[in-house]
């Protein structure tokens, strides 16, 4: 029969040997919840850098709409005096 002090050492190593199993598995999990955590915050900051982007782009859009209306007219207003003008040149000839 074993010794009480070979008893206590065995069930000291069978329990140093449960927490080692019990703590693999916790910083399995605490890894699988880390890595679940990072996604999810590049995932809002990937969202984050897409909104702005888009704000960004609606900007350069906007500007863009602008200028083409300033374009138009311009060119409305430079055909009218283009007009004009040819009207004018042709009644002075006659």
């Amino acid at each position: 029969m074993a010794s009480r002090a070979e008893r206590y050492k065995k069930a000291a190593v069978k329990a140093a040997m449960k927490a080692r199993m019990w703590a693999l598995a916790a910083a399995r999990e605490a890894d699988r919840l880390l890595a679940e955590a990072r996604k999810r915050v590049e995932s809002e900051e990937r969202r984050r850098r897409v909104k702005a982007a888009l704000r960004r782009t609606g900007k350069v859009l906007r500007a863009a709409g602008r200028a083409a209306i300033v374009a138009g007219v311009a060119a409305g207003i430079a055909a009218a005096r283009a007009e004009g003008r040819a009207r004018k040149a042709k009644r002075s000839r006659s």
